[in-house]
């Protein structure tokens, strides 16, 4: 069985349906097929129709970009409140243009293997994955917590694999530093450095570390930020000198106003700065939450990544992609029913 009728399988009813390909579409292409409708801008909180004219299935997403293409790996959510536990995996979708996504099917599957760290029904969330330059592998860290244990884990599942669109291979499941952690990202540096940035110690704290030259843990030492203030969803960029951080307050699945930090070193000292939305439901950053900072190749326009939560039914959950403007430290998010690259001054 195919990866991507793997997907289908598993989905069942509606949700299988919705990820069958449409009239139209070629699903072995980057953009639909003559007569399909091709995505030529950003619609944050619309529907967001892959190659295949399906829904992209792809949250608490992060994104690589790989010799000329973008890959974003993302949690496979279903309907019900079976789709807030892992009952397919993580996706990868690609794409050339970051306006039209094609379905590249599972990239770590989950199991139905019983006492497996993968069991279906385990928790994982917020993949990122990192290409390691010394030896080209593709490495996989994503929020972990073992079946039937609530968040009471607060782990990291690691995996591997030789291509950006898997399949991942699982390594293992452990805290790193010994230390919980729930919300996190990884992030390069400048100086070609890798980072975990978790949220730790209950969500109070903000943890960051140094991977391991094999980027399949962290280093001995970790730093924190934003002490005893409970912030999650962490993203990073850095931009003109400054390394920016995006994350949000701890509200369960209900949005809240975000969180701008920055700081001239990853390892610190980070200064708060407030909420960087403005407008109409910024107190709640436009009923969302981030997951991912991108600056797309050759552009220096700034994409803020955020996911709309629906936790009665997870698979309606859409995407919130919005530019992130910074003039000098100061960042700002306003809220755009459509938008390109192009539009956006740098």
């Amino acid at each position: 069985m195919t990866r991507g009728k793997f997907i289908g399988a598993m989905l069942g009813g509606v949700a299988a349906m919705a990820l069958s390909p449409r009239l139209g579409y070629a699903a072995d292409e980057n953009t639909p097929a003559p007569g399909g409708v091709a995505n030529d801008c950003f619609r944050p909180g619309k529907p967001w129709l892959d190659t295949d004219g399906v829904p992209i299935n792809a949250h608490g997403g992060g994104l690589l970009y790989v010799d000329g293409r973008y890959y974003w790996y993302g949690e496979i959510k279903v309907k019900g409140d079976a789709g807030n536990y892992a009952q397919v995996g993580i996706s990868c979708y690609s794409s050339t243009d970051l306006y039209n996504w094609k379905n590249e099917g599972v990239a770590l599957a989950v199991t139905d293997e019983a006492g497996s760290n993968l069991e279906r029904g385990c928790i994982l969330e917020r993949p990122k994955v990192l290409q390691n330059k010394s030896n080209g592998t593709f490495v996989l860290w994503a929020h972990y917590e073992r079946k039937g244990n609530g968040y009471n884990s607060a782990q990291v599942a690691v995996a591997v694999a030789d291509n950006p669109r898997g399949p991942f291979k699982f390594v293992r499941a452990f805290r790193p530093n010994d230390q919980m952690s729930r919300d996190m990202t990884l992030f390069v540096d400048e100086q070609g450095v890798a980072w975990q940035v978790r949220s730790s110690e209950g969500n109070a704290t903000l943890q960051l570390a140094k991977l391991t030259k094999d980027y399949l843990d962290c280093q001995p030492d970790f730093v924190r930020a934003l002490e005893h203030t409970y912030p999650e969803a962490p993203a990073l960029i850095y931009h003109d000198g400054w390394y920016h951080m995006i994350a949000s307050h701890c509200s369960g699945w209900l949005p809240n106003a975000a969180r701008h930090a920055v700081a001239k070193s990853v390892a610190g000292p980070w200064k708060e700065l407030g909420n960087p939305a403005v407008g109409d439901n910024s107190a709640i950053t436009f009923n969302s939450q981030s997951t991912y900072l991108l600056k797309p190749a050759g552009s220096n326009v700034i994409i803020y990544l955020g996911d709309r939560w629906e936790p009665k039914n997870p698979i309606d959950g859409t995407y919130i992609w919005l530019p992130l403007e910074i003039q000098d430290t100061q960042a700002t998010l306003r809220w755009r029913d459509s938008w390109r690259l192009a539009d956006v001054a740098t």
